[in-house]
């Protein structure tokens, strides 16, 4: 078992993995593939894998769908890397879903956005709390959309929330993130969690914060991990390589559509022949083009 300050040790260093989910041509969950996804990408030596995270889709998750993604995950790793699963929504629900994957043995979560609302400072401090007061594990903030938490606001919660272990950044505004890293210091361990981090990693180092989600991890993982290795050793040279090569012409396809963030992974993924299947509605997968774009990029990388 890892306690939560175990988690927040583990999360200070190390490449973050977040897969994708696996779902059939109809559109259901694919349990078989799903584990054999893990189990590749735990060969790569990540420090913890984050299940049905936003990457993994968990926005568009039944309750039923997140049980057995979980509980997968959870078989998978054997305790191998901690476990940590995507909760959000309205308090309750996502009340819900972290007491359900603390009750499948997972080791924490991400707490992803509330629902729709705007919410003041006071009431997002009330609604983290609450959801960390419902269970024992470590629970990691996710800073993004309508959940964006000032330094004060997280001096509270680190006070009322001892199992509140950690904060990933998706906003990447910097002058609150190095207000938060200053005030915080080592109460919290600190993620960057921007879309495509990896363009983002070097300034976040630099902030303090020196561990990142990738989401190309999912079918690209030799060329991830050389990534984090050269922003950890600080080799310029082969950051700007990746960057010129893969990162930038990534994004010109990644941004030609909302939702493509997450399409792309699984046409990258379906490219490396680790196919999860199609996104669910209301996402929507690249077109032939783009896929062969992509498949050209992967292709250039090398054997992974």
């Amino acid at each position: 078992m890892f306690t939560p300050q175990d988690v927040k040790h583990i999360l200070s260093s190390g490449l973050l993995s977040f897969p994708i989910t696996d779902f059939d041509a109809h559109g259901d969950f694919r349990p078989d593939t799903y584990r054999n996804r893990l189990e590749w990408l735990s060969s790569y030596g990540a420090s913890a894998l984050f299940a049905a995270g936003g990457t993994g889709e968990f926005f568009s998750l039944t309750p039923e769908d997140y049980t057995q993604v979980v509980r997968v995950a959870v078989e998978s790793c054997h305790g191998r890397v901690p476990i940590l699963a995507g909760a959000g929504g309205p308090t309750r629900m996502a009340i819900h879903y972290a007491q359900e994957a603390e009750r499948l043995g997972a080791h924490g979560i991400l707490l992803l956005p509330h629902y729709l609302t705007e919410a003041s400072q006071d009431g997002l401090i009330e609604h983290v709390a609450a959801v960390c007061a419902s269970v024992k594990f470590g629970v990691v903030v996710y800073n993004r959309d309508r959940c964006q938490l000032t330094a004060n606001s997280l001096l509270k919660l680190a006070d009322r929330c001892p199992n509140l272990i950690g904060f990933k950044d998706g906003v990447g505004d910097i002058e609150p993130m190095v207000t938060i890293r200053r005030k915080l210091g080592d109460r919290l361990t600190y993620l960057g969690g921007l879309p495509t981090a990896e363009v983002y990693a070097a300034a976040y180092k630099a902030l303090g914060v020196p561990v990142y989600s990738s989401a190309v991890f999912n079918f690209i993982p030799k060329t991830a991990i050389e990534f984090y290795d050269a922003v950890r050793l600080d080799d310029f040279a082969v950051q700007r390589r990746l960057i010129d090569d893969f990162f930038l012409p990534y994004l010109a396809i990644r941004n030609k559509k909302p939702g493509y963030a997450v399409s792309i992974v699984k046409a990258g993924a379906a490219i490396s022949g680790y196919s999860a299947g199609p996104v669910r509605a209301p996402l929507t997968e690249l077109l032939p083009e783009e896929v062969a774009q992509l498949a050209a990029l992967i292709g250039k990388l090398g054997p992974q």
